[in-house]
């Protein structure tokens, strides 16, 4: 009976090893191509398997790009989470949070959920769903920041935090995609810089001092 029992789970552990492989070409090839740009035979050959196995752990492409956007958000919310609980002002957690897309770009990827997001049309409902989901996260994320950051005095805004973070998401999504084919990290690290500085107290605070001088 023990025996029984050892070799199911060392089942379960191969067959959650083989599920995590195909995740990982997927996602690659999603950052790298778009979700429309690769297919499971693809996805087979580059792992030396079936495509009947790959249809054993998802039973589509739609299922596999569900699983996919998922894993990337949860990934991505530990990182929120993480940055969140750092003893900094906005202003560091801010400049953290475009490290995220910026370290995505160094390994020469796009944000998964960005590049789903420009097949937007062509996704099934259910990924549809998971991309706004994602989106609203960030910006969401981002909202409660900068309204931190404004409550401390390190960040001005001229309007309601939410219009600043749907600017710094879209911002963010928009330098990944400029900089994607110059291959240049600094094209992407100066957008972000400028973008993120013109939401500094300190900033807006020279920036009156010169006008008034004016």
């Amino acid at each position: 009976m023990r025996e029984d029992i050892g070799v199911a789970t060392e089942a379960r552990k191969t067959e959650g090893g083989t599920a995590s492989k195909i995740l990982d070409v997927a996602e690659r090839l999603v950052q790298l191509r778009g979700f429309n740009g690769f297919s499971y035979a693809d996805v087979a050959e580059e792992l030396g398997i079936s495509k009947a196995s790959l249809h054993y752990h998802f039973a589509g492409k739609a299922e596999l790009g569900e699983a996919l956007i998922e894993r990337y958000a949860s990934r991505f919310t530990e990182s929120l989470d993480e940055i969140g609980t750092r003893p900094v002002d906005a202003r560091a957690k801010l400049a953290a949070y475009a490290k995220l897309y910026g370290d995505v770009l160094q390994r020469k990827r796009m944000c998964l959920c960005g590049m789903l997001a420009a097949e937007y049309q062509t996704l099934p409902e259910p990924m549809r769903d998971a991309v706004i989901a994602f989106i609203d996260a960030n910006e969401a994320w981002v909202e409660r920041v900068l309204s931190e950051g404004q409550r401390a005095g390190s960040i001005a805004l001229a309007g309601p935090a939410s219009d600043a973070a749907r600017l710094i998401v879209s911002g963010l999504e928009g330098a990944m995609l400029v900089a994607r084919p110059y291959g240049d990290i600094a094209r992407f690290d100066t957008a972000a810089e400028g973008l993120l500085a013109g939401f500094s107290a300190r900033a807006v605070s020279r920036g009156s001092r010169s006008r008034s001088r004016d």
